[in-house]
């Protein structure tokens, strides 16, 4: 497979994962760092630090706004639910190597 082809498909997947993150409203971004250790603001960073490594200007904010599909604030508001005890606890556990 050829560098361009692999490229090509690399960001097909990623825009096929941000796809299904923006429908998966449900799944909290707290769940996903227990689980894997990422979550929407870590591939949001992600994507923003590639740009600024390119030389493009992006802002966190902006970097959410692309990645949520809408303003983060707005997200926040209608789909991110409080976290609980257990999902708290469990989050402690999964990073407590990582400080």
């Amino acid at each position: 497979m050829d560098a361009q082809t692999k490229l090509e498909l690399e960001a097909a997947a990623f825009r096929t994962l941000q796809a299904h993150l923006q429908k998966r409203t449900d799944v909290q971004n707290i769940d996903m760092m227990n689980l894997t250790g990422f979550c929407r603001n870590c591939l949001s960073r992600w994507y923003q630090e590639a740009a600024n490594e390119r030389g493009i200007e992006m802002s966190k904010d902006e970097a959410r706004e692309e990645f949520y599909g809408m303003p983060y604030s707005d997200w926040r508001e209608k789909f991110q639910t409080e976290a609980n005890d257990t999902q708290k606890a469990a989050f402690e556990i999964s990073h407590k190597d990582a400080t």
